[in-house]
C-alpha cells in the first residue's frame, strides 16, 4: 500500500515554505519602494455607432454608452510617448481618442513592475506545491501582491472591494448556496446513489464505461468554463465512485473536458466575448463582429491543443494511460490494486457532509429525484442562452436545488430534514468557496501588478514569423497559469497579440495572411485554456477537485503531465503549419 509522505519531508517543505515566503515578502516591499511602475498605453477597440444627430455610444455590458468627448491621439496625455515620461500615475483613468485613420478608440493606462509582476502568483504558486495547503498559499500571495500595491489595510483595502464586486458575489452564491445546497440535499435523499445505482446496473459495467460516460457528458455539456465543470462533476461522482475510479483520473476528465471542448464546440458564449477584442483596423476579415464570429469559427481546426486534450481524457477512459503520466498511472493503480480513490496523505475538497448520505429513516430514494433536477438544470442553462445570449446559470441551479426539496417534501421527507440536508451541503462546500475566494482576488491582484503586461512585452517585432505561434502559445499559457483564468488573459493578449501578429504579416512579408492570423489566434485561444487548466489558483482547476472529491493539489500534479504533453504536440504542430504553409 503507498506510504504517507514522511513527516520529516513535509516539516522540511513547510520551512523552505516560510522562508521562500519571508523572503517574498522582503521582495514586495522592495518593489514598492524603490522599483517605478512602467505605465503602458493599452487601446480598446469598440463595435461604435453613430446615430442622426451626430452622438456615438456603443454597447457595453448589454447598456448603451454615450462617447461625449474625444480627443486626437498625439494630444491625449495616455498616449504611449506621454505616458514613458510620468512618474507619477496619470490623473485621468480613460480617454477616447482618434488615430490618423479617424478611428475612435479607447485609451485607459496601466503598468507592471517588471519580472517582479509575476511575484504574487508565483508565491503562490511554490507554496502550494511546498505544502500541499492551497488555503495559506493563496492567502500568502494575496499579502504580497497588497503589499506591492501598497494596500497594507488587507480587510477594507483588498478582500472587501474584491467581495463586493458583481462576479465575485455571484461565484459564491452559486457554489456556497446553491451548489452546495443542492449537492446536500441530494445526500439527504439519496439521489445521487440512486442515480448511480441505476446508471450501475444499465450503463456503468466497470471502470473503463463510467470514466467512458463522464467523458461523453464533458462532450454534452460544452458550455465551457465553471458551469461544465460543475455540473459535469457533480453528476458523475456518485457512478465513479461506486466503480472505484481514483478521483485523481476523474477529476483530470472533468477538467479536460470543460473549457478544451467549449473552445472546439464553440457554439457558447466565447465567440462573441473573444470577437470585440480582435478587431484589427483596416483587416477586412475583421472588419464587422460577423467577420470575427466567423474568423473565430474558421480558425476552430487549429485549436491543437484543445483537440489533444479531449483525445488524451478518451485515451485514458479506455485505459490507454501511455500519455498520462506516472502520477495518473499510480492513481489508477491504487484505486484498482487496494480501492484507495485518494492518496493516504491527501486532503480532499469536498467535505465529510457530502462523501455519505444520511438518508430519513422510512424515505426511499428515486433515481429521477437526481435527473430530474439536473435536466431542469441543463434546460435552463442551455435554453437561456439561446434565448438570452447568456447562460443563467444562478436561475439553473435555483430552480434545480427548489425542484430538488420540493419533491422530497412531495414524497414525505420532513421540513427539518430537507432543511438539515441544506445545512449540511454548506458546510461541505465552505472550505472550496473560501479557496475560490482566494484564487479571484489572487487573480485580480496579479492582473493589477501587470504580470500578463510584462510577459506579452517581452515579444517584439524583429521575430521570424514562424516563431510567433509557438511564443503567444508559451507566453499566453504563463499568464493564464499565473493569473487562473483564461477569459483575463485573452482580455491582456488579444488586444496586444493580434495586432503584433498583423504588423509581423506586413513587415515581412506573408504570402497567407489570415491563415497566419488564425494560428496566432489558435495559439492565444489556446494558450490560455492550458494556463487556466492546469493552475492551482484557477476557478474551474479548484471545482473540478472539489465536486470530484479530489485532493487540490493532487490533481493539479497529476493532470500537469498529460496537459503538458498535449502542449508540446501542439506547439510543434503550429510551429510546422506557420513554417510550411504560411
Amino acid at each position: 500500500m503507498p506510504n504517507q509522505m514522511p513527516e520529516k519531508v513535509q516539516k522540511k517543505h513547510n520551512s523552505i515554505a516560510l522562508i521562500t515566503f519571508i523572503f517574498a515578502i522582503l521582495s514586495a516591499v522592495y518593489i514598492k519602494q524603490f522599483i517605478p511602475p512602467h505605465w503602458v498605453e493599452q487601446s480598446y477597440v469598440y463595435d461604435v455607432s453613430t446615430d442622426a444627430l451626430g452622438v456615438s455610444s456603443y454597447i457595453y455590458k448589454e447598456k448603451r454608452v454615450i462617447i461625449d468627448a474625444v480627443v486626437s491621439y498625439e494630444n491625449s496625455p495616455l498616449n504611449q510617448q506621454n505616458l514613458n515620461n510620468i512618474s507619477k500615475p496619470p490623473t485621468l483613468k480613460q480617454q477616447w481618442v482618434t488615430d490618423d485613420n479617424q478611428q475612435l478608440k479607447l485609451l485607459k493606462p496601466a503598468f507592471h513592475f517588471g519580472i517582479g509582476s509575476l511575484l504574487p502568483a508565483l508565491i503562490t504558486i511554490i507554496l502550494c506545491l511546498l505544502t500541499r495547503e492551497p488555503l495559506t498559499a493563496l492567502l500568502g500571495g494575496v499579502v504580497v501582491g497588497a503589499i506591492m500595491l501598497g494596500r497594507y489595510d488587507l480587510t477594507d483595502k483588498v478582500i472587501i472591494p474584491n467581495l463586493a464586486q458583481e462576479g465575485t458575489a455571484a461565484l459564491l452564491l452559486l457554489y456556497l448556496w446553491l451548489l452546495g445546497g443542492l449537492l446536500g440535499i441530494w445526500s439527504k435523499t439519496g439521489a445521487a446513489q440512486a442515480f448511480a445505482n441505476f446508471m450501475t446496473k444499465h450503463f456503468v459495467k466497470g471502470r473503463k464505461s463510467a470514466k467512458v460516460v463522464s467523458w461523453l457528458l464533458g462532450m454534452l455539456f460544452f458550455q465551457g468554463g465553471t458551469m461544465s465543470t460543475v455540473l459535469v462533476g457533480t453528476t458523475v461522482r456518485p457512478l465513479a465512485d461506486k466503480a472505484k475510479v481514483s478521483h485523481e483520473e476523474m477529476s483530470y476528465i472533468v477538467d479536460s473536458t470543460a473549457s478544451p471542448i467549449a473552445s472546439i464546440l464553440a457554439f457558447n458564449a466565447w465567440p462573441a466575448y473573444v470577437q470585440a477584442l480582435i478587431f484589427i483596423p483596416g483587416v477586412s476579415f475583421l472588419a464587422t463582429e460577423a467577420d470575427r464570429i466567423s474568423f473565430f469559427f474558421q480558425s476552430i481546426p487549429f485549436s491543437f491543443y484543445s483537440m489533444f486534450a479531449v483525445m488524451g481524457t478518451l485515451l485514458l477512459s479506455l485505459n490507454v494511460t501511455i500519455f498520462s503520466g506516472k502520477r495518473i498511472r499510480a492513481a489508477k493503480f491504487r484505486a484498482e490494486t487496494y480501492g484507495q480513490l485518494d492518496a493516504p496523505d491527501a486532503k480532499p475538497l469536498s467535505a465529510k457532509e457530502l462523501q455519505s448520505t444520511d438518508i430519513p429513516q422510512g424515505y426511499k430514494p428515486h433515481v429521477l429525484e437526481f435527473i430530474l433536477p439536473l435536466v431542469t438544470l441543463t434546460a435552463i442553462a442551455v435554453g437561456s442562452f439561446v434565448i438570452l445570449g447568456t447562460p443563467k446559470i444562478n436561475w439553473a441551479f435555483g430552480a434545480a436545488l427548489l425542484l430538488s426539496a420540493i419533491m422530497a417534501l412531495i414524497k414525505g421527507m420532513s421540513l427539518d430534514h430537507v432543511v438539515e440536508g441544506f445545512g449540511n451541503g454548506l458546510k461541505g462546500v465552505v472550505f472550496a468557496s473560501v479557496i475560490l475566494m482566494l484564487a479571484v482576488i489572487i487573480g485580480s491582484i496579479s492582473k493589477e501588478t501587470g504580470g500578463g503586461l510584462f510577459l506579452v512585452s517581452l515579444l517584439g517585432e524583429h521575430l521570424p514569423f514562424w516563431c510567433l505561434p509557438v511564443i503567444l502559445q508559451l507566453i499566453t499559457m504563463i499568464i493564464a497559469f499565473s493569473t487562473g483564468t483564461s477569459w483575463g488573459t485573452y482580455a491582456i493578449a488579444f488586444p496586444l497579440a493580434m495586432p503584433l501578429a498583423w504588423a509581423i504579416c506586413q513587415s515581412q512579408g506573408v504570402a497567407n495572411p489570415e491563415l497566419f492570423m488564425m494560428l496566432c489566434f489558435a495559439t492565444v485561444l489556446n494558450g490560455s485554456v492550458f494556463g487556466d487548466q492546469c493552475s492551482p489558483i484557477s476557478d474551474t482547476t479548484i471545482l473540478s477537485a472539489m465536486t470530484t472529491g479530489c485532493d487540490l493539489m493532487d490533481h493539479v500534479k497529476s493532470q500537469l503531465v498529460p496537459a503538458a504533453l498535449a502542449a508540446s504536440f501542439a506547439g510543434v504542430l503550429w510551429t510546422l503549419t506557420a513554417y510550411l504553409f504560411v
